[in-house]
């Protein structure tokens, strides 16, 4: 199915709802929050400021780093996570045009 929704959309409407789809649970949008309140980066368990495990948080980490909308390097045990600026303001830039493109007096609902 993957390959069939590449082919019958253009990139860039792929492209986005990849980043969409990063951004469709509560828990990354809560990290992607966190990370941006503390406006540095952590190295530690972000799962103790969350109401989710471990492995939870760690999954959700995975879909954001996956998306490229936040960093993680290693250091030592620990990994040192940051939001990724460019990604961010990108992702921000391309809602504002997609958006803008969507002309909300024309519906008929």
């Amino acid at each position: 199915m993957a390959k069939l929704q590449e082919t019958t959309f253009d990139a860039e409407l792929t492209q986005r709802a990849r980043l969409f789809k990063a951004l469709a649970h509560p828990a990354r949008l809560a990290i992607l929050q966190y990370l941006a309140e503390i406006q540095t980066c952590i190295t530690g368990d972000i799962a103790d400021e969350l109401p989710l495990s471990r492995t939870t948080v760690n999954q959700h980490l995975k879909e954001l780093r996956d998306a490229g909308l936040i960093k993680g390097t290693v250091e030592g045990v620990k990994t040192n996570y940051c939001l990724n600026a460019k990604s961010i303001e990108a992702l921000r830039k391309d809602c504002d045009c997609f958006l803008g493109k969507i002309d909300v007096k024309k519906t008929f609902c």
